[in-house]
This record gives structure tokens, C-alpha cells and sequence, in this order.
């Protein structure tokens, strides 16, 4: 079991910067593939990034690639998301997520996630 804490949210201007952590609980998180994925209102939760489990592969959304980066601490249980040049677009509830590997590559798959945060809020003015 897995437990899952965001923070860094907040209300940004568009051309803005925002950093989410996400921190984990229990001694197993490296075993895990770590994404963030994104809900707007009235919207499917999406895709944003991934980290394999020892942090050598990532994935990118095409809507965030080039403008995020994402970053995992297996030694402190946090999975990290620096996102530059905010769009009012990105304006959604972010959400962490953890789950088993399948391959080299990092988990894109909603459903292929266990365990997830409860979110934390980003808006961006424009």
C-alpha cells in the first residue's frame, strides 16, 4: 500500500512557473512507476508525465512536452513536477499516481495506476 500527499498548487499567471511534489509514504516507492495526471472540470482525467521506477525513462503529455520536467528522490519518497511557461489550458486539479511496472517504459495508462493522490489545485490567470 502506497499513500500519496501533493502540495505545490497555487494560482499562477500564463509565462509562469509551478513546481508539484508528491510524496509517499510505505518503504516499497521505488518499486513503482510515479505519473501526474490532470483533471479540468468537465474533463477526462489525463495524462501529464511519467518516471520509471529508478528514474531513467520518462513520458511527456505532447500538450506539457518541452515545457515540463519530471523528477523523483527514491531516497526521500518524492516524485517532483516543474512546469514552465504556464497556459491558462493547464488550469486543472493535479493529481500524483503510483503503480507496478510493465516494461522499461513509464506508465501512461490511467488505468494502469494503483494508487493515487487526492490532487492539488492549479489555476492559471491569463
Amino acid at each position: 500500500q502506497v499513500q500519496l500527499a501533493e502540495s505545490g498548487g497555487g494560482l499562477v499567471q500564463a509565462g509562469g512557473s509551478l513546481r508539484l511534489s508528491c510524496a509517499a509514504n510505505g518503504r516499497t516507492f521505488s518499486n513503482y512507476d510515479m505519473g501526474w495526471f490532470r483533471q479540468a472540470p468537465g474533463r477526462e482525467r489525463e495524462f501529464v508525465a511519467a518516471i520509471s521506477r529508478i528514474g531513467i525513462t520518462t513520458s511527456y503529455s505532447d500538450s506539457v512536452k518541452d515545457r515540463a520536467t519530471i523528477t523523483r528522490d527514491n531516497a526521500r519518497n518524492t516524485v517532483s513536477l516543474q512546469m514552465n511557461s504556464l497556459k491558462p489550458e493547464d488550469t486543472a486539479v493535479y493529481y500524483c499516481a503510483g503503480g507496478p511496472p510493465k516494461s522499461n517504459f513509464p506508465l501512461t495508462i490511467r488505468s494502469d495506476y494503483n494508487y493515487w493522490g487526492q490532487g492539488t489545485q492549479v489555476t492559471v490567470s491569463s
